[in-house]
């Protein structure tokens, strides 16, 4: 078996990062298409909105899975781990412009007025927060002057955003459905590893 994962290591190696970026970026122009010609269903905004905040959980959570993938299985994604991320805060907030822009039509204290009142919104905007500085210093040179160290206590908040992004997904659907409940399951079960990994590590240190 690991001969496997050694060969689909050697392929993903030459993969530059901006076929990532090409390819998980395609969805946006085929959902404003959809839009545009009626195939997004009766309520095409909604629908729009829900797709790209699905596709930006989906990332988040991918962006989780690089860790394990490398240390429990053997596939090495480190050189994406930062597009995915880039990628997630896009559709963030692609996901909340559709949202401010063509769901509430700018209507600033109708939307204020939800974000207090609605507890599946106000969590929706503390992960979009949350994130907002990982944009920011997802660039070589924010790495340098923080300093390695620091850098990667900062993209931390990643752990908070992606299980902000899971409760909002559950918050915001009617009654229990699976879906939501699948996304916070795998979120919950690779938070759970590095939970699991740090206390390890702590009990090693105190033996």
């Amino acid at each position: 078996m690991s001969a496997v994962f050694d060969r689909i290591n050697s392929l993903l190696r030459p993969v530059p990062t901006w076929v990532v970026y090409s390819v998980l970026l395609l969805p946006v122009p085929y959902l404003l298409y959809l839009a545009q010609t009626g195939a997004l269903g009766a309520e095409p905004i909604k629908t729009l909105e829900h797709e790209l905040g699905i596709i930006a959980l989906q990332l988040l959570v991918a962006g989780l899975c690089v860790t394990p993938l490398r240390e429990y299985v053997g596939i090495n994604l480190m050189k994406f781990r930062r597009a995915l991320g880039v990628l997630a805060f896009t559709y963030v907030a692609l996901h909340l412009t559709v949202w401010v822009v063509l769901d509430m039509s700018l209507l600033w204290s109708q939307m204020w007025a939800d974000i207090w009142k609605r507890p599946y919104i106000t969590v929706g905007m503390a992960g979009f927060i949350a994130l907002l500085p990982l944009a920011i210093t997802s660039n070589n040179q924010s790495v340098r002057k923080m300093g390695a160290g620091a850098w990667r206590k900062l993209h931390k908040l990643t752990y908070l955003a992606v299980l902000l992004g899971g409760v909002h997904f559950l918050w915001l659907v009617k009654g229990i459905q699976i879906e939501p409940l699948l996304y916070m399951g795998a979120i919950l079960a690779l938070l759970g590893l590095r939970v699991a990994k740090a206390i390890s590590k702590w009990a090693k240190r105190v033996a």
